[in-house]
């Protein structure tokens, strides 16, 4: 084999950042033995398809952290600041949500497993803030943040990846969300587990039985990569609108914390504290150019009957703004005041 060749250059560039790339022994070995593979076909008539399936698959598996991770923050009253900066109210959800910190700190602290803390799954109804509730835990211990939406996921294939051997080949959603996050402790959030296809719910709750338990993830093996990756230091959560079509060996791995429907009350403090501060600058508007009476407060919460979450005052707030952006922009107006006579004009659902 002439060595010049321009594929044989290139199969010595990759040798040459796998031998600095600090992987496993074994996986070294793996890919030393596919490389000797590869240099007795580089004559045959699919040469050139056969080293871009193993570069792509060398990239992926020197894109795995491996020996990256970020340095956890074990602060519990930071933990409870971050809670409470991000989300009104919930009390008996945040202490929860603090004492799990804690255990799971502690076994930090004694250099423990902190996947062996019980896997925490937020369950309620649509817009009672599950999402960003996960984001805020990841927040508070410093850690790298990635979402795994399962709605209307169909095939067990999208966790656990696609075989190098067949048409479509590429890693599953958790090593694609270890190799973005760059950190073998990241978070990574198992969003609306119920919803799965009813056609996929068998063999992607068997993935999950794997995902979340430590003596199993400890050496999860993804059908891409082909080889086992520890999963131990990545803290799992999971969100459900109900747990109805979730799997009996999953709900035993997770530890059920209820979000409450928010009262009219919370409701109106968080649009006026949190969510029209926010979308005003969203918006590009400045403080004095929207105006908002008080007296309607009740109205643009409460625009359709009552709603469990805060997603349609959300939308609501939006709609409020965009349409005083317009009335500023158009130059009919250089404050926008919203008042019980011209509230119509701004939410005409009302």
């Amino acid at each position: 084999m002439d060595s010049s060749t321009p594929l044989e250059s290139k199969i010595k560039e990759i040798e040459e950042k796998i031998k600095v790339a600090n992987l496993p022994a074994s996986l070294l070995e793996k890919l030393n033995q596919e490389i000797s593979v590869l240099r007795l076909t580089l004559q045959g008539e699919n040469t050139f398809i056969n080293f871009e399936s193993f570069s792509n698959y060398v990239n992926c598996v020197l894109s795995l952290p491996f020996n990256k991770e970020t340095q956890d923050v074990l602060d519990i009253a930071k933990a409870k600041e971050i809670l409470d900066k991000n989300h009104y109210g919930l009390p008996s959800v945040k202490d929860i949500i603090l004492e799990y910190l804690s255990s799971l700190i502690l076994n930090i602290h004694n250099k423990d497993s902190a996947a062996r803390s019980p896997i925490i799954c937020l369950t309620g109804l649509v817009g009672t803030g599950k999402t960003t509730l996960a984001y805020s835990i990841a927040e508070a211990l410093g850690r790298k943040f990635e979402r795994i939406p399962f709605g209307g996921m169909g095939d067990a294939g999208s966790l656990r990846g696609k075989a190098r051997g067949v048409v479509d080949a590429e890693p599953g959603l958790v090593i694609r969300s270890l190799i973005n996050a760059q950190s073998k402790n990241c978070v990574i959030l198992l969003d609306e587990l119920d919803r799965v296809t009813d056609a996929g719910r068998k063999d992607i709750m068997g993935v999950l039985v794997e995902l979340l338990d430590p003596e199993q993830n400890k050496g999860f093996r993804d059908h891409y990569v082909d080889y086992p990756f520890d999963l131990s230091r990545v803290l799992f959560i999971a969100t459900a609108n109900n747990t109805t079509n979730i799997a009996t060996a999953v709900l035993d791995r997770l530890q059920l914390i209820p979000m409450p429907s928010y009262t009219d009350e919370e409701k109106t403090v968080i649009a006026q504290k949190y969510l029209f501060p926010k979308i005003l600058k969203q918006t590009g508007l400045t403080e004095g150019q929207l105006v908002i009476d008080q007296a309607i407060w009740p109205t643009i919460i409460r625009p359709l009957g009552f709603d469990s979450g805060i997603r349609s005052l959300q939308r609501a707030i939006e709609g409020i703004c965009r349409k005083s952006a317009r009335l500023i922009v158009e130059g009919k107006a250089q404050i926008v005041n919203v008042t019980a006579e011209n509230i119509k004009q701004f939410l005409p659902a009302i």
